[in-house]
């Protein structure tokens, strides 16, 4: 079937499930807590869910690690209530996405088990296992969670099997044509049941360079990051090319793509109107805050608005020279709070600058995604010792660091800003000991700084960053403007302060400005931008010939 792009009006909602409604008090969130605040979502002009990973995990790396595919956890529910989910949003007019995480299953998954039990099993060939003469690892690359990418296979001399990630998420085997095809007829049976489509894990991990061979280390662990012969590799063309063939492209699909390290040259290839998927994340700016992805106890990095800018409309460029559509996020469940990542000064990080930042990338070319949470703005945590995180790639970090020769407080202080943690913490629904999200203690210990930011108690003021984010879906929405903001060309606004970030959307001979100062400074500037038809802040200075911009304003104008 051809690429329609029927899903470029769409407005998608990320919900963790973990951590949005518990409602069978055991501390979890779970599908009966999705379902009962289908109402809300809707309120938020929402007409896509993406559910992060519900299927049966032992919960490693918080169910990217799946034992099952076709079946629910028991912790987030039945696959009746699946069922109920997808009906019920059904009726609202909101579709649902899944999480496709097909680079590595499980170390529990049957098909591990069985390879691990016999050597002989085909289901060994559906895993990467090596055999070395001398008992060595069979190469120096580096697992993105930190340490080798092998490990030792029990009872079995000098064999040793493949994973990117954590030693319990072993790699699939791409190159094998069975396993390949068992993949396509899980992703099939899911679209069968009716879900739109997928946000797909890891895709750009599934090809490795297939010599093995070492390379010089990039670190004093001797060890080479796996991304050099793991991602984005010659030849992931072919496994891409065949899972749209056999899959998406049956039912039309929405796919989004999880594609880091995706070079601007390719992007044609992954979402160009024949593309692998049907849109990518912008991921450009998501990260500016750090030197390393995959390595934080590099550090912070020093950026600035203008880089911020930069690397915006340089993803955007390229987007469009590929003819291509793209996913805007501020956040996610692998992101700290952006509340709290893109505004430097504490002090400064209110709704105002919270309604800022949502103004700055949700009028952009592509599909505005939003986190749960992020609407009513929340912000990272303070934790006071490693004990209180779960997520294992924190806890990877901080040993790290603690190894390269941090104190114990840096290396706490690195991790409390960037642990994934901050995006995982449950959602604040109303200001009771446990935000409205259980009745119990959750399985991840609250947000800290969380006064005010709560649905109820946003609900009730008119000028919350909730009430925001549901004005932001009207306007994107309006019909007088909808055409512009889903096909007008973007232009960047030039010689505007460092600290705003301006741009326009072109349409017909009508002209949508998007100004947003992120800075405490105040701005004149000398711009003609006619109707203002969005307004974060309650008042506004303008002349035929210029606008003034407070701290923090974001404007959205008709010309």
């Amino acid at each position: 079937m051809s690429n329609t792009r029927w899903w470029k009006n769409e407005l998608v909602y990320q919900v963790y499930p973990r951590s949005f409604q518990d409602t069978n008090a055991d501390g979890i969130g779970d599908l009966q807590g999705i379902i009962a605040h289908l109402d809300y979502l809707k309120s938020l002009g929402v007409t896509m869910l993406w559910i992060s990973p519900i299927y049966q995990s032992p919960m490693v790396d918080m169910g990217y690690d799946i034992s099952d595919y076709q079946a629910i956890d028991p912790r987030f529910g039945t696959m009746a209530d699946f069922d109920e989910l997808l009906a019920k949003s059904k009726q609202l007019g909101i579709k649902i996405i899944m999480d496709l995480v097909v680079n590595h299953t499980s170390n529990q998954h049957s098909w591990f088990k069985e390879a691990l039990k016999n050597p002989n099993s085909p289901y060994r060939d559906y895993y990467i296992f090596k055999k070395t003469t001398d008992g060595n690892v069979p190469n120096n690359w580096r697992s993105i969670f930190g340490g080798s990418t092998w490990t030792k296979v029990p009872n079995e001399p000098n064999t040793f099997y493949f994973h990117t990630f954590a030693p319990q998420q072993p790699e699939l085997n791409w190159e094998n044509p069975k396993l390949r095809a068992e993949i396509y007829q899980m992703i099939n049976w899911w679209l069968e049941k009716g879900i739109a489509g997928y946000r797909i894990d890891a895709i750009t991990h599934l090809k490795k360079d297939l010599d093995w061979a070492s390379l010089p280390a990039d670190g004093d662990d001797g060890l080479v990051s796996v991304t050099k012969k793991g991602q984005n590799r010659p030849g992931l063309n072919v496994f891409l090319d065949e899972l749209k063939e056999k899959t998406f492209d049956k039912y039309n699909a929405l796919t989004v793509g999880e594609a880091y390290g995706v070079p601007d040259s390719d992007l044609p290839k992954f979402i160009g109107p024949n593309g692998y998927f049907s849109m990518i994340f912008d991921f450009s700016y998501m990260n500016i805050d750090i030197k390393d992805v995959d390595e934080w106890y590099r550090g912070s990095a020093d950026w600035k608005v203008k880089e911020l800018k930069q690397t915006i409309f340089d993803f955007h460029k390229a987007t469009t020279t590929a003819k291509g559509w793209t996913a805007n996020v501020l956040e996610n469940h692998d992101q700290p709070r952006v509340l709290s990542k893109l505004i430097k000064n504490k002090k400064e990080q209110t709704p105002l600058a919270a309604k800022a930042l949502a103004t700055m990338y949700y009028f952009l070319p592509g599909t505005p995604f939003i986190y749960q949470g992020q609407e009513i703005g929340m912000k990272n945590f303070k934790r006071l010792d490693i004990s209180e995180f779960n997520d294992i790639s924190s806890i990877n970090n901080y040993e790290i660091a603690l190894k390269k020769g941090y104190s114990k407080s840096n290396a706490l202080k690195l991790i409390n800003a960037r642990s994934r943690d901050n995006a995982r913490t449950p959602m604040q629904w109303n200001n009771t000991l446990y935000a409205g999200f259980s009745k119990v203690s959750p399985w991840l210990a609250m947000g800290t700084d969380t006064i005010g930011i709560d649905v109820a108690t946003e609900e009730k003021d008119p000028s919350s960053t909730l009430n925001f984010y549901r004005q932001l879906a009207k306007l994107r929405n309006n019909p007088l403007y909808n055409d512009i903001f889903i096909d007008g060309t973007l232009n960047e606004i030039q010689e505007l302060p460092e600290n705003v970030i301006g741009y326009t959307r072109n349409l017909d001979n009508k002209t949508i400005f998007v100004l947003v100062n992120l800075s405490a400074c105040h701005y004149d500037i000398s711009v003609s931008v006619g109707k203002i038809i969005l307004n974060n802040s309650s008042t506004v200075t303008q002349t035929n010939t210029s606008l003034h911009l407070a701290k923090y304003q974001a404007i959205v104008a008709i010309k």
